[in-house]
């Protein structure tokens, strides 16, 4: 079966999304996890060491500059299972509005990320990278924060890690997780309706105030 990216959007509305085995494997399979992990936006958690990092802002918070940049720093560890075909849906998705990133840079340097697909007033996380502390931790408070303020109603991360689980994300059923998505595809959502936060410490204020 060739994957377009109408058939990509149309199987994330329906709650499945394209994994291959390894970068090099050519054929792709979809994947509904028996348990999903989700990040309830009003519950993401900033520790104090990173609400610190936060305020310090000895970075800078990126969206949609290096998409493709992302996409590839994801898939650059020893195991990915982000083939060139899964690479170039997903650009694909972005050309079309339909798949954004968010950027941490620090001296110049792209340093973490993450990238994710956004269907109705769902955004569904792919992906994410660090090369130093707490960047991908970083990029995560910043989408957040972003998600909340332009009408985002569910954080999907497919599968719950003790990385996000220590931000909030938990587990839920496949029944449950579709219900939600049901929902949330009723809605209506714009990842670029406003701007980033104007600064770590926003970030860190805003989330004090949802949680």
């Amino acid at each position: 079966m060739t994957v377009t990216p109408e058939l990509l959007l149309q199987a994330y509305r329906v709650g499945v999304f394209p994994m291959a085995e390894h970068r090099d494997d050519p054929e792709m399979f979809w994947v509904d996890p028996r348990k999903r992990g989700v990040v309830p936006l009003d519950a993401f958690h900033i520790s104090r060491s990173l609400a610190k990092t936060l305020r310090r802002d000895g970075y800078r918070v990126t969206r949609n500059t290096r998409f493709a940049d992302v996409i590839d720093a994801c898939a650059d560890r020893s195991k990915t299972w982000i083939n060139q075909d899964i690479r170039l849906l997903y650009q694909e998705l972005h050309r079309r509005g339909d798949a954004h990133s968010i950027e941490v840079w620090m001296d110049d340097n792209l340093v973490g990320g993450v990238y994710g697909v956004t269907v109705g007033a769902v955004f569904c996380g792919e992906s994410m990278f660090s090369r130093e502390r707490d960047a991908s931790k970083i990029a995560l408070a910043w989408l957040v924060d972003l998600l909340r303020r332009t009408g985002f109603v569910l954080f999907d991360t497919q599968f719950l890690t003790n990385h996000l689980a220590s931000l909030g994300a938990v587990e839920i059923t496949r029944a449950e997780y579709h219900t939600h998505l049901a929902q949330a595809l009723c809605l209506e959502a714009d990842f670029m309706r406003q701007p980033l936060a104007a600064s770590g410490q926003d970030v860190v204020q805003r989330n004090t105030q949802t949680s």
